[in-house]
């Protein structure tokens, strides 16, 4: 018999992870929120670094800022954000709009501007957003693509924050971040209008989380609704966008980053929630049902029409129904998938759908991704959906003339006018355009705007809200359009060069630590590829739950876009817990693909973890 005490347990060594070197963070644009100082990767070291890669016309990459809001107050002291603004459009590579973008959003850390997308290549950056970590000794850890990823963020920070206190690696502080000054102002960064029956305008005052009454002179201001403070109790909103009129009087509101629709009665003041839990909705969650019970995506636009209020649901690239009748919502429209198709309302590709209008039979819709300008109208068999002017996600500019060649670039808002045509907020343009049915031609109205965001008809005059200028601007509707230069523009992401013949597509995905794929439910992971043109594959598109797919290409087509869209769900590994909570990670690549001799055969996309093959 042995008296001696037992040995005690050895704690868990740290999960051991591919070292590689983080490249330097460089940017033509310079950087924001530091008070004017240039950041280096020393200047982080002993703290750990999370890269947001972001585009502020991309809504998953502001469903990320707000995923990592906790995580940035909780951490603040060892975690360090650096949001590197990576531009898909050309507006977005201006450094004004980047600035204006960071204060809009209330982007609390520093970033790095970067308009040729340099840090992004040096990162082999594929899809916004991308998220990677860096330890405090320099070296990347982890690369997240996509959305749904905050938990196991916050689980590697803890393990990274005890393994290098261990070591003695990690530096507690203050961070770089330096907020800049307030500026006064009525209004700042405006979404949408409304005209009120007393002939008063009503404002989503989309930074300050309000809404503002202003007088028929759109300047003056009546009242103030919410409470300035992000929150979804009582009169507060969160980053309130879209407003419509409905019959009883009252106004619904699309209150974008609590994901729900509430009401504002004019008469009393009083504001409700009628649809949305507060949640952000998820692939394998309801899409109908009780109003209060079904969980929403960004709604940025609402309309009344056909007797019920449609939705654009910015966040899942679908239009939704909310009937206050029956207290119920229900998809409309959409398939989920992020892209431009038309067809049955059921098959339909949208991207950020984002404005809406209704006229008559056809609901009008500015589709912001595809710079497009697209409509639903009634069928014998139900809704269909058909676009007038745009071709894609890669495809933009500012050229008028016939519709099947005219571009719009990340048009937010459409107005319907008196003699059947649609006014376009143009908004990356910075000018109001028209479209008009009967002509099929595509013409500008109004340029030396500031990011238009949407527009409302008062009597003869059309009232634009001027987002960037914290204003609204009363135009009188032109007889005559005004000329401008044509500019076309593709996307500035380089293509990655593939091998011709058979393409093995792998998507990364390592759960987080302490968690495991989810295959209680049969499988947990999703996988869904297509391309643009259809013919650019000659096998290996449409659905599976495999994560990795051998693609054949056509050697006739040398050219295209590959869309990758995956999901994988996971959660605790602990046999203990008979509930444990799980988590979906998700993300839609488009990749620009070209086929040449000594391409690449192998195709990686992270998901979540990091590539290890690729590293080897």
């Amino acid at each position: 018999m042995n008296d001696a005490a037992p040995a005690p347990t050895p704690a868990p060594a740290p999960r051991r992870r591919a070292r590689v070197r983080a490249p330097e963070l460089i940017g033509k644009g310079g950087w924001l929120n530091t008070g004017g100082k240039e950041l280096t990767l020393a200047d982080l070291r002993g703290r750990i670094a999370i890269l947001d890669f972001w585009t502020f016309c991309c809504i998953n990459c502001l469903h990320v800022l707000d995923e990592l809001r906790e995580l940035e107050e909780k951490h603040r002291d060892t975690v360090v954000i650096i949001g590197v603004h990576s531009p898909k459009f050309v507006h977005e590579a201006e450094h004004a709009a980047v600035v204006d973008a960071v204060e809009r959003y209330e982007v609390h850390h520093p970033v790095l501007d970067d308009p040729e997308l340099a840090t992004w290549k040096q990162y082999a950056v594929r899809a916004w957003p991308t998220l990677v970590v860096i330890d405090p000794e320099g070296y990347i850890v982890a690369q997240h693509a996509g959305e749904g990823h905050a938990h196991a963020l916050a689980k590697l920070v803890e393990e990274l924050e005890a393994e290098h206190e261990a070591k003695g690696t990690l530096r507690r502080g203050d961070g770089p971040y330096v907020a800049p000054e307030p500026v006064a102002s009525d209004l700042r960064f405006p979404g949408k209008a409304l005209l009120l029956p007393s002939g008063n305008l009503l404002v989503s005052d989309t930074t300050r989380h309000q809404l503002v009454e202003l007088g028929a002179d759109g300047e003056s201001v009546v009242r103030r609704i919410g409470s300035g403070e992000r929150g979804f109790g009582g009169d507060a909103f969160s980053e309130p966008q879209g407003l419509a009129l409905l019959p009883d009087g009252r106004v619904v509101v699309a209150d974008t980053v609590n994901h729900a629709l509430r009401t504002y009665d004019p008469a009393t003041g009083h504001v409700e929630t009628v649809a949305g839990t507060g949640r952000q909705w998820w692939q394998g969650s309801p899409t109908s049902g009780p109003a209060l019970e079904v969980d929403l995506s960004s709604p940025w636009d609402v309309a009344w029409w056909q007797g019920r209020v449609w939705i654009a649901m910015a966040g899942v690239h679908q239009l939704w129904t909310w009937d206050p009748e029956s207290g119920t919502v229900a998809v409309a429209a959409g398939t989920t998938n992020e892209g431009l198709l038309d067809g049955p309302a059921a098959e339909a590709w949208f991207a950020q759908p984002s404005g809406l209008a209704a006229a008559g039979d056809r609901l009008w819709i500015a589709d912001s991704e595809t710079s497009a300008l697209r409509y639903v109208h009634p069928t014998d068999t139900g809704y269909a959906v058909t676009s007038a002017v745009g071709t894609g996600l890669f495809d933009f500019g500012h050229r008028d003339g016939d519709a099947g060649q005219a571009l719009l670039q990340h048009p937010l808002g459409v107005t319907a006018l008196p003699d059947g045509s649609v006014a376009v907020s143009d908004t990356y343009n910075h000018a109001l355009r028209r479209y008009d049915p009967a002509t099929g031609q595509v013409s500008t109205l109004a340029t030396d705007l500031r990011e238009p965001s949407d527009a409302v008809l008062v009597g003869d005059d059309i009232v634009v809200v001027e987002s960037a200028r914290h204003r609204l601007t009363r135009l009188r509707l032109p007889e005559e359009a005004v000329r401008v230069e044509s500019v076309a523009h593709r996307t500035q992401r380089a293509a990655t060069e593939v091998a011709a013949g058979t393409l093995r597509l792998d998507v990364v995905f390592q759960a987080p630590g302490g968690q495991k794929l989810d295959t209680r439910y049969g499988p947990s992971t999703r996988l869904l590829v297509s391309s643009t043109p259809p013919e650019l594959l000659a096998g290996g598109e449409g659905a599976g739950t495999d994560l990795f797919r051998e693609l054949e290409l056509n050697p006739e087509v040398t050219e295209g876009v590959l869309h990758v869209s995956a999901m994988a769900a996971s959660c605790d590994d602990d046999p203990a817990n008979e509930y444990p909570a799980c988590h979906v990670h998700q993300q839609d690549w488009g990749v620009p693909v070209r086929v040449t001799a000594d391409g690449a055969a192998r195709l990686p996309l992270v998901l979540a973890g990091m590539d290890e093959a690729g590293a080897e």
